[in-house]
């Protein structure tokens, strides 16, 4: 995927939105960017039309990959009301169509890839968290691959994971809780992560948990 988003002309610095519930294309597309040096913006789910407009400008995002729809919003459909006023945003690729399946590149020039990995520091920006926007407009925070590597390392290594460990992750991965803390912390280890749902089904993570026989939990309590 990392040679994809070159071949598509994501260059260093380049913003990718991704909106999207949990599921494994979403981790993917986490660890494709950082490959390449470009930002991933996470985009929460539960936004309308017009805030989805105002993350994408405020962001500059030039590539969306978003879920055809999740729940009752129909992102495909809001995608298109927003893009007319959205100059900046040159493509966009829905999750489990013949462009995002043709997105990886698995005949990519490795020396491409290592050149391009040769440009990055640990400090260049790799991720944009919005705040809720509860005081006003969703604000953009911008955090390192240093800031985000060692949140993952530390939370992982203050929960003590190791390779036999299998995390079980419902919360939000738009929110630092679940790409950072979660596939983050999980990764820094070699943890497994276990996606039970797209979004906190208590049925369905009481599924995981036994059926992966999971030996952590993440959860917000009420």
């Amino acid at each position: 995927l990392a040679h994809g988003l070159i071949r598509l002309g994501i260059d260093k610095g380049d913003r990718v939105g991704i909106w999207a519930p949990n599921c494994p294309e979403w981790t993917v597309l986490q660890y494709a960017t950082a490959e390449i040096g470009a930002i991933l913006v996470p985009i929460n789910p539960a936004y309308r039309t017009d805030e989805l407009a105002y993350v994408v400008n405020q962001a500059g995002i030039r590539l969306l990959v978003a879920a055809p729809s999740f729940r009752t919003s129909d992102y495909a459909t809001m995608i298109e009301d927003a893009r007319p006023g959205c100059p900046d945003l040159r493509w966009v690729v829905l999750l489990g169509s013949a462009d995002w399946l043709a997105l990886p590149d698995s005949g990519g020039d490795p020396r491409a890839l290592a050149a391009r990995q040769a440009l990055l520091s640990p400090d260049d920006p790799i991720n944009i968290q919005y705040t809720s926007g509860t005081t006003g407009f969703p604000k953009g925070a911008t955090l390192s691959h240093h800031n985000i590597v060692n949140n993952g390392f530390f939370v992982g290594g203050l929960c003590g994971y190791t390779a036999a460990d299998r995390v079980c992750i419902p919360v939000p991965f738009y929110h630092c809780f679940g790409m950072v803390m979660g596939n983050l912390g999980c990764t820094t280890h070699g943890a497994t992560t276990v996606i039970p749902a797209e979004a906190f089904e208590p049925g369905a993570v009481l599924a995981a948990v036994e059926a992966e026989r999971c030996t952590a939990l993440y959860g917000v309590p009420t």
